[in-house]
């Protein structure tokens, strides 16, 4: 497992946004990990998350334009990657969209750069379940013109099944033959964890471990 995918995983639980316990999904499910992009609340935490989005671009060699983010989670972290990229060397434009459509000034649902016939582009999201902020965005993005939706990148990949035998990330590939990938996956999260001290503590014991394996029996893709 590559470097900057161990230090995610560490910055996750760290950051409080990865957590082991009894939960309950949206869509009813009874899980032993959650996840939680909103306990990301500083300057800081939003510059290292945005550097590990940035590796994880660059690894996938995925060719884009333009970089998307989604309202509202997608909008910081849109922003933010964009920024770490520039730093990088290389300045691509950003755009996200509003809930509502704006009746005055500018007009219409997207801020930032306007995408353009033949843009080729990349979305940015925290974490896709079910996958219809995705299923929403790609009508959106070709309604404004005439586009390319090349990739999605999201945090963690649950690996868990969406409508059918395949995974949300999978089923959204397969939809928009767009290539869709993780910074993680929840496999690697468990091999990274189980049984590991971070700061003196084991965060993924025995026990919730077995938990979450047979979580991915019911539910994995």
């Amino acid at each position: 497992m590559q470097d900057y995918k161990q230090r995610f995983i560490e910055f996750m639980v760290r950051a409080g946004v990865l957590t082991f316990g009894d939960f309950v999904t949206k869509s009813g499910r009874k899980t032993p990990f959650f996840i939680n992009a909103g306990k990301y609340r500083t300057g800081s935490q939003m510059q290292t998350l945005a550097g590990f989005y940035a590796d994880a671009i660059e690894e996938s060699g995925v060719v884009f334009d333009v970089v998307f983010g989604p309202a509202y989670k997608g909008i910081p972290l849109v922003v933010a990657t964009t920024m770490v990229l520039s730093s990088r060397g290389r300045d691509v434009p950003f755009c996200f969209n509003r809930k509502e459509a704006k009746d005055h000034g500018e007009g219409g649902v997207l801020v930032g750069h306007i995408p353009r016939d033949g843009e080729r582009v990349l979305i940015i999201e925290d974490v896709t379940t079910a996958g219809t902020s995705i299923r929403e965005t790609v009508p959106l993005l070709k309604s404004a013109a005439a586009v390319t939706v090349v990739g999605l990148v999201v945090s963690v990949d649950r690996m868990e099944r969406g409508t059918g035998t395949q995974s949300a990330l999978g089923q959204l590939r397969d939809e928009f033959s767009m290539a869709t990938f993780s910074i993680v996956t929840v496999e690697e999260v468990m091999a990274h964890l189980h049984g590991r001290k971070l700061d003196g503590q084991v965060v993924l014991d025995d026990e919730t471990h077995a938990r979450m394996v047979e979580y991915r029996r019911q539910y994995g893709a």
